[in-house]
């Protein structure tokens, strides 16, 4: 009966451990790549270093980032944080 005991607290610790660690990580990574799969030109991006830019061109496993007037960086699709909404001036100097 000992072992029957040591057995089931094994497996609710296994299951403890899963459902506040495992589980919410894996959450956040799927929400991390369907955000990276929705990723198109023109979105305002933030990367994982802190650099904001444009999205100018999409690539398989990059995209390439205007930062400046005449400043592109390519950066890794894993790169990227977070996207932001495009600034209203930004959209009236695009439309122009």
């Amino acid at each position: 009966m000992e072992q029957y005991g040591t057995i089931i607290y094994i497996v609710l610790l296994f299951g403890l451990l899963y459902f506040l660690m495992i589980r919410p990580q894996q959450q956040r990574q799927k929400k991390h790549q369907e955000m990276l799969r929705g990723i198109k030109v023109n979105d305002r991006v933030v990367t994982a270093g802190g650099i904001l830019g444009t999205v100018v061109k999409v690539k398989e496993d990059t995209f390439t980032l205007r930062v400046a007037d005449s400043v592109r960086l390519e950066v890794l699709k894993t790169a990227i944080g977070q996207v932001r909404e495009s600034a209203p001036e930004e959209e009236e100097k695009e439309k122009e």
